[in-house]
């Protein structure tokens, strides 16, 4: 895997979010609701796809709360699986609330959701009330220390210098742009701005292949190997491989997001990926 260029993801990669980001999910939507999903849920709604966005990924979080007091909605592996078959996605979550329920019990569900509230609880919780006026422009809703604080990094300053030396690095995230720059300031990383692409950069999100089509070309690279935690990243490399006939992309799964041990391994190897390592502190030996 004799690669120029190395794109990274941030969540799961340079940063643990399971305390949070995904710790907000659950939160926000037992906030709204007085109810929310376990933990390990928020992994099988990443694994059916479409949900790199966690803000959508907590409306769906909250419309599987809401459906399932309205009627026989399923598991939430059910309702997952669901998700997939549908392409994954809020949009897919939507559709199977409306085959899975009759028609005024979907719309009961509907009426309740409020995606903007949940949205508003879940950057509470995340940013805390400081970040939140600062990035958010108003008074939080609640007062919250703020999640974002409890992001260990999971990349050294050897590792960095190690890739950064030797390759052009690049970041694809689905965080906005401001909790990015938040991230790589934490964990050292400093990659201009048209070396990345974040959730206010293009609008298709993973697992659409643009942003990495677009580094690659800027880089002028041949081969690139993008590093993510979730299905929905290795995904993306497939896809930018399938569309670039001048170059070669390898998806590199992570073991230090949602995704772990041989069941994580064996997902990754399902969805195409080129390799799996138990966490980006190997990518340098790998990538030699």
């Amino acid at each position: 895997m004799h690669v120029d260029a190395v794109v990274l993801d941030i969540d799961g990669v340079l940063v643990d979010v399971a305390d949070s980001y995904r710790r907000a999910i659950l939160e926000s939507v037992d906030r709204v609701y007085g109810d929310t999903i376990e933990r390990a849920d928020v992994q099988q709604f990443k694994d059916a796809g479409g949900f790199n966005n966690d803000w959508m990924l907590t409306d769906a979080a909250a419309l599987f709360v809401l459906a399932d007091r309205e009627g026989d909605i399923g598991t939430i592996a059910e309702f997952t699986d669901a998700i997939a078959e549908h392409g994954g996605g809020l949009d897919a979550a939507k559709a199977v609330v409306r085959d899975r329920l009759d028609d005024a019990s979907a719309r009961a569900v509907f009426e309740a959701w409020d995606s903007d509230r949940l949205r508003d609880v879940f950057q509470a919780f995340y940013l805390g009330a400081d970040l939140y006026r600062e990035i958010e422009g108003g008074e939080p809703p609640f007062d919250a220390p703020g999640y974002i604080h409890d992001e260990p990094k999971l990349v050294s300053a050897d590792t960095l210098e190690a890739l950064q030396s030797r390759y052009h690095v690049g970041v694809v995230t689905g965080r906005p742009a401001a909790e990015a720059d938040i991230a790589l300031e934490r964990v050292g990383l400093d990659v201009p701005d048209d070396h990345r692409f974040t959730m206010d950069d293009w609008a298709e999100g993973k697992p659409h292949p643009y942003a990495l089509l677009t580094l690659a070309e800027r880089f002028g690279a041949e081969r690139v190997g993008f590093a993510g935690d979730t299905l929905d990243d290795i995904e993306t490399a497939v896809n930018a491989d399938a569309e670039d006939e001048e170059r070669v992309y390898y998806g590199i799964g992570v073991l230090t997001g949602g995704l772990t041990g041989e069941a994580g391994r064996e997902k990754y190897a399902s969805a195409g990926a080129s390799a799996v390592v138990d966490s980006v502190e190997d990518l340098p030996d790998l990538l030699e």
